[in-house]
């Protein structure tokens, strides 16, 4: 039994606090293939279906599609085109499609390998020319999201029961005992009536993807004004997502929920992000045709048009309030939140949990022995 490195992560880590170094080593090495292939092929006795990734449910229509040359042929388009419009591009579901890299799926499935993104994208911006500044920064903010996605891998690496338990457990029964499966259950069919929450699902369910604020949007509006537990709605957005990663999605489903300890609380209101990520409708419009003939005065909020306001001939306009009042419920739940966030259990748990998962952004100073820094540095190193 041999474990190998995946991505930047470090096997049974002990400290967090030189990992950031040990990820820029992995990152620099020579990319080499394998000395040789072996030939697999499928016995007879086994069914095709236990090839099927287990965590995807559906074939999504309108999804990427796999392979190596496809992978190569997205970081290419990304590098020298795309990523000109990843700084100011990639919150918006309008621009995100071409404006993310569109490798997540590529690397969950290994396709391409993190080292090759990290090599090829620093060497494309050193060729880059000194006025093509908008450009460079794009590729650099990029660098910063692959090392954050190693990082949240890290986590579930280092503490695997966050994919079923609150990482704080402090916040245990927070909210287990108050779900709602008839709130559930209407998010995943994209009726919640908010339509940009609604018009994400359908993205998702036709696409495989989304891009990170819609995704941390859905998250947030099932964890606080749905008040619904992470676990299951975790459970069913795993299997949407065409580039489910499990220690990225674990995490960010306890950061978007609240549940982590540490992170900041971040409660999305789907009214605005439409207001200000989809101004004109036209996303909403093209994946909720219910909402191709409201008045572009009513598209944020279409349960509050005034009956009187006449609807195209022939056409019904759906103006159903959403399930819960989304003003009330968020306050409800912050104050739930904050009152929990309050307890002497949770403020006496959190260091634990900043010591095992909190980035080291910031080196720390400190008078360490060399016998200390050579074991450090063994711990650290991506051999087995």
């Amino acid at each position: 039994w041999h474990e190998l490195p995946q991505f930047g992560v470090v096997r049974r880590l002990k400290s967090r606090d030189l990992w950031k170094s040990a990820w820029e080593q992995h990152m620099a090495c020579a990319i080499r293939g394998p000395e040789s292939l072996t030939f697999w092929s499928r016995p007879s006795d086994t069914p095709l279906l236990m090839l099927t990734p287990p965590h995807l449910k559906h074939n999504p229509p309108l999804r990427q599609h796999g392979g190596r040359t496809l992978a190569l042929s997205t970081l290419h388009s990304f590098l020298h085109a795309r990523s000109l419009g990843y700084r100011g591009g990639i919150s918006s579901p309008l621009s995100a499609p071409d404006s993310c890299s569109r490798l997540s799926a590529y690397l969950a499935y290994g396709c391409i390998s993190m080292r090759e993104v990290v090599q090829s994208t620093r060497t494309h911006m050193e060729h880059l020319p000194p006025q093509a500044s908008r450009h460079r920064a794009g590729l650099s903010a990029f660098i910063s999201r692959l090392y954050w996605h190693c990082h949240f891998i890290q986590k579930l690496e280092s503490e695997p029961e966050i994919e079923w338990s609150n990482m704080h457990r402090g916040y245990d029964d927070l909210r287990e005992n108050d779900f709602n499966p008839a709130h559930f259950e209407a998010l995943k069919e994209a009726r919640t009536g908010w339509p940009m929450v609604d018009a994400c699902v359908t993205m998702l369910r036709e696409t495989g993807w989304l891009n990170f604020r819609m995704r941390a949007m859905l998250v947030s509006v099932a964890a606080y004004p749905l008040w619904l537990h992470w676990r299951p709605v975790g459970e069913w957005l795993a299997t949407q997502f065409l580039d489910y990663e499990p220690g990225i999605h674990w995490s960010q489903m306890q950061m978007q929920s609240g549940t982590t300890g540490i992170n900041t609380t971040r409660v999305y209101n789907p009214i605005k992000q439409a207001q200000d990520h989809d101004p004109h409708g036209r996303f909403v419009k093209r994946w909720l045709p219910r909402m191709r003939h409201v008045p572009d005065a009513w598209l944020f909020e279409p349960w509050r048009m005034p009956a009187h306001v006449p609807a195209p001939a022939g056409h019904l306009i759906d103006t159903t309030p959403p399930i819960v009042n989304l003003a009330t419920a968020t306050r409800e739940a912050k104050q739930r939140l904050h009152e929990r966030r309050q307890s002497a259990e949770v403020k006496a748990g959190k260091q634990s949990v900043i010591d095992k998962h909190a980035s080291r952004q910031t080196s720390r100073s400190r008078s360490t022995s060399k016998a200390g820094k050579a074991s450090a540095d063994a711990q650290l190193a991506f051999n087995f």
